[in-house]
């Protein structure tokens, strides 16, 4: 597994949550990771990416209320999400890319994780 996804959960409107994108020793220096999800009977869309740069790109939904991150002495991503909303609900996936300005999602997928915001 080159890419490994935690940190879903249920969590209520307003609430908070962490994603973590671990990635494995073969893929460690690539370029560009992001956090895509998808949501049920909805396409999947590309939430946020950052390159080992630390430049950003955010869905507009969800600017001033997530922000991606990366430790590249960890090999991890993180999303954190705050204030977050019912429409935030989804499956949400991390994402490797070589092409750090792609428009479509690179080869490596992590395992989905869920995220349910509901009271």
């Amino acid at each position: 597994v080159q890419l490994q996804a935690s940190g879903g959960g249920l969590v209520e409107p307003g609430g908070s949550l962490r994603l973590s994108c671990a990635l494995s020793a073969s893929i460690f220096n690539i370029p560009s990771v992001g956090w895509y999800r998808q949501a049920p009977g909805k396409q999947r869309e590309l939430v946020a990416r950052i390159t080992r740069g630390d430049s950003t790109d955010y869905l507009d939904s969800v600017k001033g209320r997530f922000t991606i991150s990366r430790d590249n002495a960890k090999n991890t991503v993180y999303l954190q999400m705050n204030s977050l909303k019912p429409e935030d609900t989804a499956v949400y996936y991390c994402n490797g890319n070589w092409n750090p300005i792609a428009l479509t999602p690179g080869p490596y997928w992590g395992q989905g994780t869920q995220v349910t915001v509901s009271s």
